[in-house]
């Protein structure tokens, strides 16, 4: 994994490729990219072609923000394409799916 730590101290940076990948379900695979000591962390999330999430995702115990890098994220209820910000509010939840696949980098502010 390249990690360089540069002229500030704490300042990071990840290469996506070279972040460990772990499978959370068929076809659904998450990159940890980063996290902080209060638990915020951040994460690429890579979705194969017509895979979705089995279950509800509940954001707990805080917000999740996701932004789409590539193809079609599809939050249960509607499709949002590469280039979309979202916020999911502590408490929410949704269901993960995508039928083209997609990329998506995750941000989780609260441990």
């Amino acid at each position: 994994m390249r990690t360089e730590i540069l002229a500030q101290e704490g300042y990071t940076a990840v290469f996506v490729d070279d972040a460990p990948v772990r499978e959370l379900f068929p076809g659904i695979r998450v990159r940890p990219l980063w996290r902080g000591p209060s638990g915020a962390h951040a994460n690429v999330l890579e979705m194969d072609p017509g895979t979705a999430w089995p279950r509800r995702d509940v954001h707990d115990p805080g917000p999740e923000e996701v932004y789409v890098v590539a193809g079609t994220f599809n939050d249960g209820a509607r499709d949002y394409p590469a280039g979309t910000f979202l916020h999911a509010p502590a408490g929410s939840w949704h269901v993960p799916a995508s039928t083209t696949g997609c990329t998506l980098f995750l941000f989780y502010p609260e441990g």
